[in-house]
């Protein structure tokens, strides 16, 4: 996991049970320096760019930046052509599919609607494989928040893009679609989960001694 130009220009996704899910994000500046752990420092715009190409890979949505290990208020979303969720395990480049691309630094979301739609499924690029209808979301948003330029923006939607923009929204508070749901929705999960929390545990062991690696490198 490096950010030179002979590795992946992707990250790896955080899994349900990573630490760094249930922290909330603290605000960033367009001109940060960012190090998403086990690559090296890269501009905003860089982490912004290689989170979209994460998210095309993992075949999503939008993908938040604690979800790639960076605790900041930053997010990544696209609208498509059709919704994703009618695309589900199909080869088909997402990229051709484009109609907009959405990076939001410090987005701060209120409600246009408060009338509660729960008719879609929701999934998780950290929650691989578990998809609930049932999320009560706002119809409609007005979000406001940042570009890559550090230029004030605001935006509204409603409908799909409005529920993408609450669920990466809420990752940036430490919340889960799941949470959203009766406990027992959670529970009957459990064994995945449970996996889930085994695979992070063992990404982070091994990221660990990665990092320990390169200080070693750098020190030498």
């Amino acid at each position: 996991m490096t950010a030179s130009s002979d590795a992946p220009r992707i990250y790896p996704i955080r899994l349900y049970g990573d630490p760094v899910l249930r922290r909330k994000a603290k605000p960033l500046q367009h001109t940060d320096t960012l190090t998403v752990p086990g690559f090296d420092p890269q501009t905003v715009r860089q982490v912004a760019n290689t989170m979209l190409e994460t998210m095309f890979e993992a075949r999503g949505v939008g993908l938040a930046a604690p979800q790639v290990g960076l605790p900041v208020r930053l997010f990544v979303a696209v609208e498509y052509e059709d919704d994703e969720e009618e695309n589900e395990g199909q080869e088909t480049p997402l990229k051709s599919r484009v109609l907009r691309e959405f990076v939001m630094l410090n987005p701060v979301l209120s409600v246009l609607d408060k009338k509660k739609d729960r008719s879609y499924q929701e999934g998780c690029l950290s929650i691989p494989g578990i998809y609930e209808e049932g999320v009560a979301r706002a119809r409609a948003v007005q979000v406001r928040y940042t570009d890559l330029d550090g230029q004030a923006r605001t935006l509204e939607a409603d409908d799909y893009l409005a529920r993408v923009f609450q669920h990466e929204a809420d990752h940036l508070d430490g919340v889960f679609f799941l949470d959203r749901l009766p406990p027992e929705v959670t529970e009957d999960h459990r064994s995945e989960l449970l996996a889930m929390q085994r695979k992070a545990k063992s990404f982070l062991n091994d990221l660990a001694v990665l990092e320990a690696q390169r200080r070693q490198e750098r020190e030498s």
